[in-house]
């Protein structure tokens, strides 16, 4: 057994890998509905809005698109979050600029959900 040394405390709140996972899973569930939504751009006919209503209007495009939007809220949350934790020092403004962040992203994925379920 050996003695030398010091034994090393991890400490924090541990998001690294959970974090890392989320944003490429996320990345993944964008880049598939975009995927989806250029095979139904590139289908022939003109393109105004009775076709992009058209698209939206089908259950399973809606149902992506709301996959969509809270994908694109949380990758987003979990980018400025890293992004207030590692650059702002002060815990005071960088708790305001967190509950302003989350405060404008669920806003911001209410509204667009609120426009994709009008349609």
């Amino acid at each position: 057994m050996s003695t030398f040394g010091s034994k090393r405390i991890v400490v924090g709140a541990h998001y690294g890998l959970r974090d890392w996972l989320a944003q490429r899973v996320t990345a993944v569930l964008m880049a598939l509905f975009t995927v989806a939504l250029l095979v139904q751009v590139l289908l022939p006919g003109p393109l105004g809005y009775d076709r992009w209503a058209g698209i939206f209007s089908q259950q399973w495009m809606k149902v992506l698109t709301f996959v969509l939007i809270i994908s694109l809220a949380y990758h987003a949350w979990v980018g400025v979050r890293d992004i207030w934790m590692d650059y702002v020092k002060s815990v005071a403004l960088r708790l305001t600029l967190q509950v302003f962040t989350l405060v404008w992203l669920v806003g911001c994925a209410g509204w667009a959900i609120q426009v994709l379920w009008r349609l």
